[in-house]
């Protein structure tokens, strides 16, 4: 944990310089959500086992990894909102490793979701 909380320190001191041509900062979880936050007046802060950029908070044991990106790519997923009824009228379910589920299988994570109309990719908390 202290070398992390160092490294980020670093990280924090070098954002200015390595920060030039990229707008964001993306964090990535463990299970795979992607959320960035631009650098423009970013501030980083770590209180505990949370991290704080921006508006945003993070569990530090949660985040795979974190790096500069030039686009927002939290909302590049193509995960989408699933009501209940999209989950009802799903033919198949798909966890990332290819393998079939079922909807009582499911736990948190990201899944691959098919209906009769179209396929959706779709996150569990």
């Amino acid at each position: 944990m202290k070398k992390f909380a160092l490294l980020l320190a670093v990280l924090m001191a070098a954002v200015t310089s390595q920060a030039g041509s990229y707008m964001y900062l993306t964090f990535e979880t463990t299970d795979g959500a992607k959320v960035s936050v631009p650098v423009d007046r970013l501030t980083l802060t770590i209180s505990g086992n949370t991290l704080t950029a921006g508006t945003q908070t993070f569990t530090l044991v949660n985040l795979a990894k974190m790096y500069f990106s030039t686009s927002d790519e939290g909302t590049e997923t193509g995960i989408e909102s699933a009501s209940s009824a999209t989950l009802d009228e799903a033919a198949e379910i798909y966890d990332l490793q290819g393998h079939k589920v079922s909807r009582g299988q499911m736990r948190r994570g990201a899944y691959i979701v098919k209906t009769k109309e179209r396929t959706y990719k779709i996150v569990v908390k």
